[in-house]
């Protein structure tokens, strides 16, 4: 006889049913492998002290702060830990407590909800020539041929944009963005390459978007999070899907002093609040996508806690792109100038992956496929 301790079981009910365990359950033992942990600010003490009990009768934990059952104060923040079994049981039995606890079962139920989409990984154009990273940067012809060269390395996703979005960056006029991006839009559309992999238009102006559009572009890449309907109309008139991102300020301020209460509450909130504009004015929710805009009006701290938390916004069932290719974040962490920060992307992707991230933007194509293939192979 041997025994050894097992790591995370990423396919946990294709394990069960290698092992043979039967049918029925290998579903109800899938849903006991996997531990959860839900952080639930400010909730008022009543209901803190009867979720407590209710998670210790099933096995679950509620950690709180000392002076609970005490009532010392009005509300308390408390950790949730349980499976996605004890989840579901208490999600149903919540639902006929007060104090907000009715909320709580409703918020855990969304979670468990959840899709798990396919990895893409999304390539990255731009025809200008003030973009932080230079290996991003290509002129009409040469843009081609890269483009060519990610879809033969595996990009199934390619961004374009003709205007800079790091911090600082200098403002361009629409004729400048459109006379930039017009000779790559219209190779793309003569040479029909929309046909072998997706293309997304990475710009916040309507008439450029639109001529993306036009040439097959089937994705919209908004860095402004869905603050101008025109672009919405566009999504819902040409049936392509929107990519909404989150940003503190402009490209301008963003860095200045990002503050946040809560980077996760506030961004969270801020995605619930354009999906129900996004789909009040017609685009259905599967066609939206969900970028929490990694170094975008966010300070090192805030950027590490969207990755670590990445999952939470799963709750959407909106897809989740990550883009934090060779940004500065990772030279916040260690010194690195931008052209050697390829392994530093690496670690920050996979992790976004593992939170569950479905869209990897992202400057070095291939080395990406290989190392999510090794990732998923593991």
């Amino acid at each position: 006889m041997n025994i050894y301790q097992l790591g995370n079981i990423k396919h946990k009910k294709q394990f069960l049913k290698n092992l043979n365990v039967q049918g029925g359950g290998v579903a109800i033992m899938a849903k006991k492998m996997e531990l959860l942990y839900f952080f639930i600010t400010e909730l008022k003490t009543p209901a803190v002290n009867i979720l407590k009990q209710d998670a210790l009768s099933i096995g679950a934990e509620l950690a709180v702060p000392s002076g609970v059952i005490t009532c010392e104060k009005s509300t308390y923040s408390c950790l949730l830990i349980g499976t996605r079994k004890h989840m579901e049981i208490l999600s149903k039995k919540e639902l006929a407590q007060p104090f907000g606890l009715k909320m709580v079962a409703k918020e855990l139920q969304n979670f468990l909800k959840t899709n798990n989409y396919p990895t893409e990984i999304m390539g990255v154009i731009n025809a200008n020539d003030d973009s932080f990273f230079s290996g991003s940067r290509f002129k009409s012809g040469d843009a081609i041929k890269k483009i060519k060269a990610m879809i033969d390395e595996g990009a199934t996703i390619i961004d374009i944009g003709a205007v800079s979005s790091r911090p600082n960056a200098t403002t361009v006029s629409e004729a400048e963005e459109l006379a930039r991006i017009q000779p790559i839009c219209d190779a793309i559309n003569r040479e029909k390459l929309y046909e072998l992999v997706s293309f997304s238009i990475d710009s916040t102006t309507p008439k450029v978007v639109e001529y993306g559009l036009e040439c097959g572009f089937n994705l919209i890449n908004d860095i402004s999070g869905a603050s101008n309907p025109e672009l919405i109309a566009l999504a819902i008139k040409y049936r392509v899907k929107l990519s909404i991102m989150h940003m503190q300020g402009t490209p301008q301020t963003m860095q200045l002093n990002p503050v946040y209460n809560d980077v996760m509450v506030e961004v969270s909130d801020f995605f619930e609040e354009k999906i129900q504009k996004c789909e009040a004015l017609g685009l259905n929710r599967e066609d939206i996508i969900l970028d929490v805009g990694i170094g975008f009006g966010k300070t090192l701290e805030h950027n590490l806690t969207l990755i670590r938390n990445m999952q939470h916004f799963k709750k959407f069932g909106c897809q989740l792109l990550i883009g934090a290719s060779r940004k500065s974040m990772i030279n916040a962490i260690i010194s690195t100038p931008t052209e050697e920060r390829l392994a530093g992307t690496l670690a920050i992707h996979l992790k976004a992956v593992e939170q569950g991230a479905s869209i990897v933007r992202c400057h070095d194509v291939k080395e990406h496929v290989q190392a999510l293939a090794v990732w998923e192979a593991i």
